[in-house]
């Protein structure tokens, strides 16, 4: 599959879609739709990639992008992973801040 997809992503012989083992079927009957799915051990393997691909240029630190989505346990996994977050707004700010991650790990800037 394309890699806008969670490495994971598959097809079954029936076409469903499967993303970190889960049938995304399931997922849209237990939760809802419309539904959002992240793989936890794919977004953890990006953050990673980057990191070391930036290190590799001489790049100290990497920054995760709230604006592309944040949740608290993104928040998490990113940090966990070496990276920082880069806030935008007074709302992306509180959510990174409720993820307990450090105010120094914090870029703000105004759009």
């Amino acid at each position: 599959m394309s890699n806008v997809w969670p490495a994971s992503a598959t097809r079954d012989s029936s076409g469903a879609l499967w993303i970190g083992g889960v049938d995304v079927r399931d997922a849209a009957a237990q939760f809802g739709t419309p539904l959002f799915i992240l793989d936890e051990q794919d977004v953890r393997a990006r953050a990673r990639e980057y990191r070391l691909a930036a290190a590799q240029v001489g790049a100290r630190h990497v920054y995760y992008a709230a604006k592309a989505f944040l949740a608290t346990t993104v928040a998490r996994w990113v940090v966990e992973e070496g990276l920082g977050i880069d806030v935008a707004s007074g709302g992306e700010l509180t959510v990174a801040l409720r993820a307990g991650v450090p105010g120094h790990e914090l870029v703000l800037h105004g759009n």
